[in-house]
């Protein structure tokens, strides 16, 4: 099927469980065929539908659908300035959509066209929370009794925020938490869990960059005796420097990249063994085309993929996880957050979960679909979560 060009690019913006999704539909000369590609940048989900529709579409019409490399190294460079969440979420949906179509035209699943499978499914790990220790062991222990072997342990969110907060007067509104009683309880937290749960389970935490380099250095040494399988975004991306004082004082095995956007985040990390898994939010880079060679880079350094899986990816970003996480040798663990029955209306033939391990479909490419009518009924809104808006509890605007 040589000589199929892009006829017409489409931008479906959907929130079937209220989360603003992106994704892309690249129809095809060829009448039926057509590719599906993730754009999600949830908190600015209209700038990506903009850059899709005002700048790459009239640049992609007419293009040859196999040109794959070609094509996103000119979309890139397009603007002149490159990289950033915008461009690399719009380029991202061409990119996967590409993908599908590529694996459409061979009548393969995507992972076939990766090298094949190196496992039949992956693993995945699921969050739990709670207000209070009770609270999350309850969930914890739901989460082992479906299956789940690896679990995220978090007490009343990120950062802890049921803590007692005491601002000036005046201060600002904001998702406020005291970083200091934050990091007190995270090892008691862990010092439970493991004297409830044993050694039966993988245990991880995620940061998520609320405290300051120097307290992330001291809590990864803390949690060192509770084995964790990895402490997720220790640091912000500005601060990836004091991953060498981590390295250098605790083998806490630790993940990072979930804000990443350009190369330059992530290649000193992986060079010198700062890191054990790599954490990229997918779209965010670019799409599948960059993410294969960072995994093929981390592979040379020993560091495994753990790749961004929260509510904020489309059951088509998920898929593409998923494909990469079956061929990729050097897979470590899958963010899972699970696909709702309103998410399977509207994408059909989304990743399954069985027993703690997420499985492909064996159907063409993603294998997975959209229904556009049901999309429409589930409009997105324009609001931006409070959750990024945190604060320490004197009122200074920190990372989320």
């Amino acid at each position: 099927m040589a000589g199929i060009t892009i006829r017409n690019v489409k931008t479906i913006l959907t929130a079937p469980q209220k989360i603003n999704l992106v994704v892309v539909k690249l129809e095809t000369s060829e009448p039926g065929l057509y590719g599906l590609g993730c754009a999600t940048f949830t908190q600015r989900y209209l700038a990506v539908a903009g850059a899709i529709e005002e700048y790459l579409k009239p640049f992609l019409l007419g293009k040859e659908v196999h040109r794959i490399e070609d094509l996103w190294h000119s979309m890139m460079v397009s603007s002149y300035w490159r990289n950033g969440p915008v461009l690399n979420n719009a380029i991202s949906g061409i990119d996967m959509a590409l993908w599908d179509l590529k694996g459409k035209i061979a009548g393969l699943p995507l992972y076939e066209l990766f090298g094949g499978k190196s496992r039949e499914a992956a693993a995945v790990y699921r969050h739990a929370d709670g207000r209070d220790l009770q609270e999350l062991e309850e969930s914890v222990q739901a989460y082992q009794e479906q299956g789940y072997r690896y679990i995220r342990c978090q007490l009343g969110g990120y950062g802890g925020r049921n803590h007692p907060i005491r601002s000036p007067d005046g201060a600002l509104p904001g998702a406020y938490y005291d970083p200091d009683e934050y990091a007190r309880s995270v090892p008691k937290m862990f010092e439970r869990i493991r004297s409830r749960f044993g050694d039966r389970l993988e245990l991880l935490h995620d940061v998520h960059e609320r405290l300051v380099p120097i307290e992330a250095v001291r809590l990864a040494k803390q949690l060192e005796p509770f084995r964790l399988f990895f402490l997720e975004d220790a640091l912000a991306p500005e601060d990836i420097d004091w991953f060498r004082t981590i390295r250098s004082q605790c083998a806490t095995p630790l993940a990072m990249g979930e804000l990443f956007v350009h190369p330059m985040e992530w290649l000193p990390l992986i060079s010198n063994r700062l890191i054990d898994f790599i954490r990229v939010h997918i779209s965010a880079i670019g799409g599948i085309t960059p993410a294969r060679k960072l995994a093929a880079l981390c592979e040379a350094f020993g560091v495994r993929t753990a790749w961004h899986g929260p509510g904020d990816v489309s059951p088509v970003g998920h898929a593409a996880n998923v494909h990469l996480d079956v061929s990729c040798r050097n897979f470590g663990v899958q963010e899972w957050s699970g696909i709702s029955d309103a998410l399977l209306s509207v994408f059909p033939g989304s990743p399954e979960v069985r027993g703690g391990y997420v499985y492909p479909n064996d159907r063409p490419g993603l294998g997975i679909d959209l229904d556009e009518e049901l999309a429409a009924r589930f409009p997105c809104t324009n609001t931006l979560p409070a959750w990024t808006l945190a604060r320490f509890p004197d009122g200074t605007s920190v990372r989320p």
